[in-house]
C-alpha cells in the first residue's frame, strides 16, 4: 500500500544507530549535502530526522516523506526543532504525495539503497522537482573492484535485504541518477566509514544533479 512500509525491528535498529553514526561523521556528510540548497524541499526517507538540524536558512520548507511509521513518528518530534519549517507526511519514493514541478530541491540520505524499485522512485523525483531542481543525494554503492562487487552480490542476493530494512549494499545509484533524466554535477566518492577492512556498504557517493 502506498505510504506504508513496516520494518519495525530494524526501525528501532537503526534510530538507535543514528546518534552514532552523526558522532563518527555523519553529521558533516548531512551539512555537505544540505549545503547550497534553497527554496521548497522535498526530503525522501527522512528516517528519523537526522538531516533536519542541518537544512540552511535559505530554505523555506521541508515536506519529509517517511514509510516506517515509527520512524515517522521520530521524524515529527524531531521536526518541532528545526531550524526551518519541516512537515512530515507519509509516503513512499516510488508514489511521492506531491504535485508535478512542486519543489525547488530534493533530498535523498541513505535512502536509495532500500526503495524496492530505485528506477521508479527516481522518476517520481524527476516529476516533483521543477526544471532545473535540484536532486542531492548521499548514498553508499556499488563497490569499484570486482572482488568487492561480487561480495555485495552474493549479500544482495541472499540476507542482506532482510537482515536491513530492504537494504542493498551494490547498486550504481550515481549512475541510475543520470538514466533518470539528472544531469550529473561532480560526484565525491569515499569509504565511510574508513575502517582497515572495508563494510560492504562502504563505498559511497555525494553529490547533486540538476533536472534537466
Amino acid at each position: 500500500m502506498p505510504g506504508t512500509c513496516s520494518h519495525p525491528v530494524f526501525a528501532r535498529v537503526y534510530a538507535r544507530l543514528a546518534p552514532a553514526m552523526d558522532r563518527a561523521g555523519a553529521a558533516g556528510h548531512r551539512r555537505r549535502l544540505l549545503a547550497g540548497l534553497s527554496g521548497r524541499v522535498l526530503e525522501v526517507g527522512a528516517g528519523s530526522g537526522a538531516d533536519f538540524p542541518h537544512y540552511p536558512a535559505t530554505v523555506t520548507e521541508v515536506v519529509a516523506v517517511e514509510p516506517e511509521p515509527h520512524l515517522r513518528e521520530l521524524a515529527r518530534r524531531a521536526a518541532a526543532s528545526a531550524p526551518v519549517p519541516v512537515t512530515v507526511v507519509a509516503g513512499t519514493a516510488e508514489h511521492l504525495p506531491a504535485a508535478d514541478g512542486s519543489f525547488d530541491a530534493a533530498v535523498c540520505a541513505l535512502v536509495l539503497c532500500s526503495v524496492p524499485d530505485q528506477g521508479a522512485a527516481l522518476a517520481e523525483l524527476h516529476r516533483v522537482l521543477r526544471p532545473g531542481g535540484r536532486l542531492a543525494f548521499w548514498e553508499h554503492v556499488r563497490a569499484g573492484t570486482p572482488g568487492r562487487a561480487r561480495v555485495q552480490d552474493v549479500l544482495d542476493r541472499t540476507v542482506w535485504p532482510r537482515l536491513a530494512g530492504g537494504c542493498h549494499t551494490g547498486r550504481d545509484t550515481a549512475a541510475a541518477v543520470a538514466a533518470a533524466g539528472f544531469r550529473l554535477a561532480p560526484v565525491e566518492r569515499f569509504r565511510w566509514p574508513d575502517t582497515r577492512l572495508p563494510a560492504p556498504t562502504s563505498p559511497h557517493v555525494l553529490g547533486s544533479a540538476v533536472r534537466a
